[in-house]
């Protein structure tokens, strides 16, 4: 099971203060937060891609990259890579040598974005969201599986004995999760591929995601990956946490209710009710994460959002030290009753393992 951190890369003001980041604050607070993670223990640090103000991360290998530099066990991943309005052959290239100066910790999670203007300014159409999604992948995983691609499809120009370059790190590309919140044409794609699939089900009540994850499951079974239990799923999560609860709504209360991103909807207690955020106390949040199995199964990764909605970086920090203290409580909980046929996430050290035996089979 792996554990880790998302961020979505907003600059939002701070109710409190009614101060905002600078960009350049925003972007290095990125860094320092993964570099925290890594310390107390997680595994995965992924940020989001926006070309869309107010958020900053507009380059995401360019920013893991940097990490990779400075970090030596956490996996690098994005919350959405777009497929939709990124050049597949420029997302074979730029994951590619990412993975080879990260040794290997990398992967990522396509999506197609939430944004509607940002598809014309990429020259796309967002109407046609899910076959550009379905096109692209198809054409990316060419890209990484084959030396040589001749390739004609509708969205971009054909390719002749194209190969992208550098070739994946051990001849194993980086692996692939797909993230929807609504689509399921995308479990559908994640399925027939064998990937991972996402469900970032932070703002949707669990009935919702259990729908897709279930047809992901069942879909993953009928193309002969293995079985339903399986399938290799992410889940989104939030928390705000301090050692007693009723100071954690106290102090988490103005940014919830000011924060863009809750749409000014449904109060703090009927989002905590309804969704997967916690805000209370550490064993609060542990109790309420671990009851994520009963809904969705045992799954591969857990991802949280916590730097957003104006959070400074000295209480985002502050947070990751009180997720820390309790992280090996998650970890127990997790593994307590996990079935044996349940695979581990991902790894490019896995990846090169299966690879190889694949390979000795067929010589065999």
């Amino acid at each position: 099971m792996q554990l880790g951190l998302f961020s979505v890369g907003d600059i939002t003001v701070d109710p409190t203060t009614h101060t905002a980041p600078t960009e350049h604050e925003r972007i290095t607070a990125m860094v320092a937060i993964a570099k925290k993670a890594e310390d107390i223990g997680l595994d995965v640090f992924a940020t989001g891609e926006h070309h869309n103000r107010p958020f900053v991360p507009s380059s995401p290998t360019t920013l893991l990259g940097y990490i990779a530099g400075q970090t030596s066990t956490l996996q690098l991943s994005t919350a959405t890579t777009l497929i939709t309005t990124n050049d597949p052959v420029k997302i074979a290239e730029d994951f590619a040598m990412l993975q080879h100066l990260a040794g290997g910790r990398v992967d990522l999670m396509l999506g197609r974005g939430n944004t509607g203007p940002v598809y014309p300014w990429f020259g796309q159409d967002i109407r046609q969201g899910i076959p550009l999604a379905i096109e692209n992948y198809h054409l990316l995983h060419r890209l990484w599986t084959e030396d040589v691609v001749d390739w004609e499809g509708r969205f971009r120009t054909p390719l002749q004995s194209f190969t992208s370059t550098p070739r994946p790190l051990d001849d194993v590309a980086p692996f692939v999760w797909h993230g929807s919140i609504r689509s399921p044409e995308i479990a559908e794609q994640a399925a027939y591929y064998g990937d991972g699939f996402f469900a970032n089900h932070i703002f949707w009540p669990t009935e919702h995601f259990q729908q897709l994850i279930g047809f992901y499951r069942e879909r993953y079974e009928h193309y002969g990956h293995g079985t339903a239990e399986q399938a290799i799923v992410g889940l989104g999560g939030q928390f705000f946490i301090r050692p007693n609860s009723q100071d954690a709504v106290r102090e988490f209360r103005p940014y919830f209710d000011n924060a863009p991103v809750y749409g000014h909807g449904p109060s703090l207690e009927e989002f905590t009710e309804q969704t997967p955020l916690t805000v209370g106390s550490p064993q609060e949040f542990v109790d309420k994460t671990l009851s994520f199995r009963e809904h969705f199964g045992d799954y591969q990764r857990q991802l949280f959002l916590v730097d957003h909605a104006g959070l400074p970086l000295k209480t985002v920090l502050e947070q990751l030290d009180l997720l820390g203290e309790v992280l090996p409580d998650l970890r127990r909980g997790f593994a307590e009753g996990r079935p044996a046929s349940v695979p581990d996430a991902p790894t490019h050290a896995s990846l090169v393992a299966a690879a190889a035996e694949q390979a000795a089979e067929l010589a065999s």
